[in-house]
């Protein structure tokens, strides 16, 4: 792996992580605005979420508030991975 390769997966470490499988919509945004709140700007929270609404919905809503959205990815057991830098307040 190259050094630049290497530092853009390092930089995409999360500060904190929240699973968000057992919630509904649309309290899954609810949550994961929450924990965005108690991080610093610029800080990275990896959020697991469900196929169906809360794939479709959160990242929308995420973008929409102004947070970046880095990656979503399938995992195997059929969840997704959300990592996601917080905005400037």
């Amino acid at each position: 792996m190259s050094q630049t390769k290497a530092a853009a997966a390092a930089s995409l470490q999360p500060d904190a992580e929240l699973d968000i499988t057992d919630v509904v919509c649309p309290m899954t945004f609810v949550k994961v605005k929450a924990a965005l709140d108690d991080l610093d700007e610029g800080q990275i929270l990896a959020v697991r979420l469900n196929d169906g609404e809360p794939v479709q919905n959160v990242p929308r809503s995420l973008k929409d508030e102004g947070h970046k959205v880095l990656k979503l990815s399938e995992a195997a057991d059929g969840t997704y991975r959300l990592l996601v830098r917080r905005a400037p307040d």
